[in-house]
């Protein structure tokens, strides 16, 4: 039986988000169905925890319990195997802790998206989280997809140019993920830096993408979409260059849509990318 058989029949690729609610359906789990639904994939949703926010701001987290975690983790994925998993709002380093050892034993891609502040600069995770995601979640996943600020905090070294990328790439291979996705804004271009370490030679392969900067654009949810778009193509059984390329030309397309949602940071338009960058 392949991958796109159960015994009843032919299904979908299958993509599990591990994130926590954003209630404006900007970013998190919300924004990581609608992405994942946009690219033809069942989204399944296993919660961490629960925000008061909107385009506007974050007013409040609240974390859940450890055991109801690992209870809809088990119950879903028992029922519904997943194809590829991504990561993203973890909160606490007892949940990191609680969801690598969940994650260690599965044979399917892992993108972790390590979300540490949120668009309007509220802090997501602590220190002792921060230990965490790279000392239990990093060896685990296939990929990483952090922003300037948190491959330098998961580095532990500056990010000040382009010239820099490679080495917190470098810095975070050493902590065991075979693939890092760095995504930076420098002057008025985005930047979206891969490195992807070798078998043999020992000297990671890079790829370097470049996009003009897109002054007022969609921004709020940006990297949830990312990842949960790259997690699509890899539950596709896409190879990771091609996934990236069709996540960022998504993204791209719902941060330069002319609809603005919320009157904060306007959330990404998942529906318009849709329209607009894969048809």
């Amino acid at each position: 039986m392949n991958q796109s058989e159960t015994p009843l029949g032919p299904r979908h690729p299958v993509a599990l988000t591990i994130a926590g609610s954003d209630p404006s359906g900007g970013a998190g789990m919300q924004a990581d169905l609608k992405t994942l639904q946009a690219f033809g994939v069942y989204g399944s949703a296993v919660m961490t925890l629960l925000t008061v926010q909107n385009t506007q701001g974050v007013e409040a987290v609240e974390m859940l319990q450890m055991d109801f975690f690992q209870s809809q983790f088990d119950c879903v994925t028992s029922d519904i195997p997943p194809d590829a998993v991504k990561t993203g709002a973890l909160g606490t380093a007892e949940m990191i802790a609680t969801v690598a050892a969940a994650l260690s034993p599965l044979k399917c891609p892992i993108v972790v998206d390590p979300v540490m502040i949120s668009k309007h600069g509220h802090a997501i995770i602590d220190d002792g989280a921060v230990d965490a995601l790279r000392t239990q979640l990093l060896p685990v996943a296939s990929l990483v997809t952090p922003n300037r600020f948190e491959a330098e905090r998961l580095a532990e070294t500056s990010i000040e140019s382009e010239d820099d990328l490679p080495v917190a790439a470098s810095r975070l291979h050493d902590q065991g993920v075979p693939a890092v996705l760095i995504k930076a804004q420098f002057d008025n271009h985005a930047v979206d830096f891969l490195s992807l370490r070798s078998g043999q030679s020992g000297r990671p392969e890079t790829q370097t993408w470049t996009t003009q900067w897109i002054d007022g654009g969609n921004l709020h949810g940006t990297g949830c979409v990312l990842s949960a778009a790259i997690t699509a193509g890899l539950a596709s059984q896409k190879d990771l260059v091609s996934a990236i390329e069709r996540a960022r030309r998504f993204v791209t397309a719902g941060i330069a849509s002319p609809y603005r949602i919320g009157q904060g940071v306007s959330a990404i338009d998942v529906l318009e990318a849709s329209k607009k960058a894969l048809r």
